[in-house]
């Protein structure tokens, strides 16, 4: 707490313009701070010679642990240290953080091939540091150092990150970690991937002058190793000593845990690594790569584009938290789509009924504390739930981007959709949501926070998170669903109980490039008719409620507010640990899905913390699906790691040891 405005109470963006900035000491940044320079001319933060400290940004709030540190931001930045004596210990910036933070944009300027400096470190510079729980790092480039990142926590997806002259580029550890459009510029090591106890992932990237692309020393080494269209000359893959491969990747190339025969439950243990094909769809592709895009910062518009949505003359909009503002904002967005860009300050936007999101909007908000929130009447009833936001009408096709925004419910409100996505781009990324994030419960300015002490059943707070409906394809980049586990600004009580994650029924293109859904009911990811998918990196926790010791197993509380795409646990029988929510459903009507990197955390039973054993009985359910390819699954305290066609293919954690409790480094259905 900080002056009784808890930790999501006082948000800040801090503007650097262009210029300069000599730095003698330390900075330090806050949950709720958003550090950001001018994106097109971003200015630098030039360490002096005789710099008085061991790091130069401190990303972690102090306040907090790591796992607990959100909404912070730094954006458009160079940290420049090479004015500092190259052997000196110096870290850049400590980036102990979790979800629902970002990182893009930044420019790590150190001395070429120093042995004392490192770009980024996480998780690692003190005991009170304490691990994190990340999602994304993203579009930076780190010249020169010791060590370009050195990241220690979770789960990860780094993503369009550039190395050049680093000794070693990437030293990594986790449970999780993807790496996804990247380049390796005359660097010594690549990623040193000794600390990664349970699978990597690496696609679409390039090597050029790299020692080990791949290097892994000593007993702890990847459970699984997953690599995908790789350009590289030399070694790729050196294990405690042996090589495993050189060259180019041009298809897949992945050790570890394998089910490379769908149906027959045939397991393969391969330590040395094997060839395979994944056949992509054309329609998530940009040059035989995934479509990658960076987080706009419509940076080529001028100023007389942008339009404040609280000073429209003659249309009022409060963001007070208290006034209805749902007429006035649909009214704004539908007169200046196509032709403004849409700033949204900080602040809590009451909406009593769907907020339409026209085509050819752009929208963006501030600081993590834009937040758009239902209430009232509209919302009430689950068996026909209403959309908070919803983005174009049943096959629209054209513009609507989101940014930085914030969506939640000021009451409980068991009819609730928050986010409904119906529109199509022509291009990828022309609907897109980056930085955007759903809260429900554990803040100030929601009943769901005061009046959620009680069971599940009180506080069925809303019905679902996102719905991308068969007119979709969206790009979604750094989305955190967190249905909230704990209270971030009291100390009350949290038993909170949204229905659903993501029900995913697009086919035209989807992109999930860091998304987590954490604490849902039913399921936290649902691709029910889903076509065309690339997902890099699902993170995912059950509810804490859940387990063997819950009074309320899963359907429940939703048991009489179940629509086709639900589960049932028809076969749980009142089982805790059966009735506890899907991290994954894929159903028989689903076809051409490539999932990177997913993961599910089980904490706790229902009432004790899951420290041992397996609290869970079931992670992921694929029924009768076409073409869906699995690279790099992960699970904690879960028995059953993959169910397919109606139990007739199991893959088990005790069958595929590794990681956090169980590891597969390649699942492939029905190819």
């Amino acid at each position: 707490m900080n002056n009784g405005y808890g930790t999501t109470g006082q948000p800040a963006v801090v503007y650097l313009p262009s210029g300069t900035y000599l730095l003698q000491n330390p900075l330090q940044l806050y949950i709720g701070t958003v550090f950001v320079g001018d994106a097109v001319n971003p200015p630098v933060l030039k360490v002096a010679s005789g710099f008085g400290g061991d790091h130069v940004i401190y990303g972690k709030d102090p306040r907090y642990g790591g796992t607990i540190n959100f909404y912070i931001g730094l954006k458009n930045v160079i940290i420049d240290s090479t004015a500092v004596d190259p052997s000196k210990n110096l870290v850049l910036l400590d980036w102990t953080v979790s979800q629902a933070t970002q990182i893009t944009n930044v420019v790590f300027q150190m001395p070429n091939y120093s042995t004392g400096h490192i770009g980024m470190r996480t998780g690692e510079w003190s005991e009170s540091a304490g691990w994190n729980s990340n999602i994304i790092i993203n579009d930076l480039t780190f010249n020169g150092g010791a060590i370009g990142i050195s990241a220690s926590g979770q789960q990860w997806i780094f993503k369009s990150i550039s190395f050049n002259r680093c000794n070693i580029a990437a030293r990594l550890s986790g449970n999780n970690v993807v790496m996804t459009g990247s380049n390796f510029q005359d660097c010594g090591t690549g990623i040193d991937a000794s600390g990664i106890g349970g699978s990597l992932v690496v696609i679409d990237t390039t090597t050029n002058n790299v020692g080990n692309f791949i290097s892994s020393t000593n007993s702890y080494t990847p459970n699984s190793i997953v690599l995908e269209n790789i350009v590289n000359s030399g070694t790729t893959v050196l294990s405690n000593g042996q090589i495993l491969l050189r060259g180019n990747v041009p298809d897949t190339w992945y050790s570890g845990n394998a089910y490379p025969t769908s149906g027959s439950g045939q397991h393969t243990w391969i330590p040395n690594g094997q060839t395979g094909t994944t056949p992509r769809s054309s329609v998530l592709l940009s040059g035989g790569s995934y479509v990658s895009i960076a987080p706009p910062t419509y940076k080529e518009y001028s100023a007389s584009k942008f339009v404040n949505i609280k000073s429209v003359t003659g249309l009022p909009v409060m963001g007070d938290g208290v006034t209805d503002d749902t007429e006035n904002i649909n009214t704004i967005l539908a007169q200046y789509a196509g032709c403004s860009i849409i700033y949204w300050p900080a602040g809590t936007y009451i909406v009593t009924d769907t907020i339409n999101i026209p085509v050819g909007s752009r929208i963006f908000g501030d600081a993590y504390s834009t937040a758009i929130s239902a209430t009232g009447s509209n919302f009430w009833n689950p068996d026909s739930p209403r959309a908070m936001v919803k983005i174009g009408n049943y096959g629209d096709v054209g513009i609507a981007q989101i940014s930085d925004m914030l969506f939640t419910v000021a009451d409980v409100l068991q009819g609730c959709k928050l986010l409904e996505v119906n529109m199509a781009g022509n291009s990828p990324g022309d609907v897109g949501l980056w930085n955007t994030h759903f809260r429900v419960g554990g803040a100030h300015g929601s009943e769901v926070q005061t009046n959620c002490n009680g069971s599940a059943a009180q506080c069925k707070a809303a019905w679902g998170l996102l719905h991308l409906t068969a007119s979709s394809s969206a790009y979604i980049e750094n989305m955190w669903g967190w249905v909230a586990d704990h209270d971030l600004d009291a100390s009350n009580p949290t038993t909170v109980s949204v229905g659903r994650g993501a029900l995913i029924e697009a086919t035209k293109g989807t992109w999930l490039v860091g998304t987590a859904m954490e604490h849902n009911t039913l399921y936290q990811y649902n691709f029910w008719n889903a076509q065309n998918v690339y997902a890099g990196m699902q993170q995912s926790e059950t509810p804490y409620w859940q387990g063997a010791n819950s009074a309320s197993p899963a359907p429940a509380p939703w048991t009489d507010n179940l629509i086709q795409s639900d589960p049932m646990f028809a076969d749980c029988n009142g089982d805790g640990r059966c009735g506890m929510a899907w991290f994954e459903r894929v159903n028989s009507g689903s076809s051409d899905l490539f999932l990177y990197g997913g993961c599910v955390w089980v904490f706790y039973d229902g009432v004790n913390l899951c420290n041992a054993g397996n609290c869970q009985q079931k992670a992921i359910e694929i029924q009768q699906a076409h073409n869906t390819y699995l690279y790099g699954t992960n699970v904690k305290s879960v028995e059953q790691m993959i169910i397919s066609d109606n139990g007739a293919s199991t893959a088990t954690s005790a069958d595929n040891g590794g990681g956090w409790g169980g590891v597969i480094g390649s699942y492939l259905f029905n190819t």
